[in-house]
């Protein structure tokens, strides 16, 4: 029987928070190394960027597939496959000098995130009482947010010292780690309830509000992969840093995501539609600055922590609109959602490739046309909640 901690977070959530961190660096860290990336393979960084969508698309296709083929399964025993999975991966990542073969590695690595953070989820839930869920989901999912803060500048650093294929090494002993973790800690969880009817579940999917919701996740995200994706280069060729610098302005821009997912939090209890309007429109205007404002160094930072804060402060707003209108299925609209994000990183890391190969275009275009998708996502929101507002009035 699983004892379940009334005050405290117990260690099995905090493994699965170590985890998290794991996956989320190896997803992110490719925007830290990319021009190593691909000056070391030959390759243009629009190649490099394929990366991104290559990962993104893993979690997207094969993320829903498994989850609802693993549901079935002891999750204590898919977590371990999952990480398993995670960790061959990376071991491909770290010990491969063909960009095929990395294609196809990170290809591997991302078909473990989806199902892990949704079925990770369900366990974390389970390990604590019932009005702690939220807090223990939440604590899970810090480990992304961790991500991005400490362990995508890391990989930056150690690429820089002791090459890119040591990232991925690191990112694997990491995802090891983890995995002797779930094994020793994690209980084998007793199944109370029978699985769920998946086809009762896709009826969620006939609500227009919930597929419109999806829709504003797509189009209003895709702005954070079409720029931070390509933050190295962006750093390196138009402000003038060091190669080295990248670390700490990664650092600077992580510190504005976990604040602008604070204030994001808030907004969001408040008013989820009018968070939404204004903190993307908050986005597109830091992308514009970036873009008139990157040759100068100190700026660029201050304008790229600046977008750090506005664009995670989307992240609950997205996540409140699917849940509200998901709320009969609320794992499948949350595995959707995630899906719905990484079409946005896929979509953002196709969008800034194809800038910064172009000859016309180049490196120094991307902050401006990375607003192109997030107006559309702007006016599809207004749109929507006007709707919405309509609908109030006459019921």
């Amino acid at each position: 029987m699983i004892k379940k901690m009334k005050s405290k977070m117990p260690l099995p959530v905090w493994i699965l928070t170590l985890a998290a961190f794991a996956i989320g660096t190896a997803e992110f860290v490719i925007a830290g190394i990319l021009t190593q990336v691909s000056e070391s393979l030959g390759i243009t960084n629009g190649q490099a960027g394929n990366l991104i969508t290559a990962y993104a698309l893993a979690i997207v296709i094969g993320g829903p597939i498994l989850t609802i083929w693993l549901a079935r399964y002891d999750k204590k025993k898919v977590l371990l496959g999952l990480m398993g999975l995670f960790i061959v991966g990376n071991l491909i990542s770290a010990l491969t000098s063909d960009y095929t073969t990395l294609l196809i590695s990170r290809i591997l690595a991302g078909l473990t995130q989806g199902p892990f953070y949704g079925i990770g989820s369900v366990v974390a839930t389970k390990l604590v009482s019932e009005k702690m869920s939220g807090q223990a989901v939440g604590q899970m999912f810090a480990g992304l947010t961790l991500a991005n803060v400490l362990g995508v500048p890391g990989g930056a650093w150690i690429g820089n010292s002791w090459g890119w294929n040591t990232t991925f090494f690191i990112v694997a002993i990491l995802g090891a780690i983890a995995t002797l973790a779930i094994w020793y800690f994690i209980p084998i969880l007793k199944e109370s309830e029978a699985p769920t009817n998946i086809r009762s579940q896709l009826k969620v999917f006939k609500n227009p509000n919930l597929l419109a919701s999806l829709m504003i996740t797509i189009l209003g995200w895709a702005g954070f992969m079409a720029f931070y994706g390509y933050i190295s280069p962006i750093a390196e060729q138009v402000a003038g840093f060091n190669r080295s610098d990248v670390t700490w302005i990664l650092v600077v821009v992580g510190i504005g995501l976990v604040i602008g997912n604070e204030l994001g939090g808030k907004t969001a209890d408040i008013n989820v539609g009018k968070s939404l309007i204004f903190w993307v429109s908050l986005m597109i205007l830091s992308l514009v600055i970036i873009g008139f404002v990157a040759t100068n160094q100190w700026a660029f930072v201050l304008a790229a922590f600046f977008f750090g804060v506005v664009s995670f402060a989307n992240v609950p707003s997205m996540q409140m609109r699917v849940m509200s209108y998901g709320a009969a299925a609320p794992e499948l609209a949350a595995t959707a959602n995630i899906s719905a994000f990484n079409i946005a990183n896929a979509l953002g890391g196709f969008l800034g490739g194809v800038v910064i190969d172009s000859p016309s275009l180049g490196v120094s275009a991307i902050p401006i046309t990375a607003t192109f998708i997030p107006i559309l996502g702007l006016i599809y929101i207004i749109w929507q909640e006007s709707k919405v507002h309509t609908a109030k009035k006459t019921n």
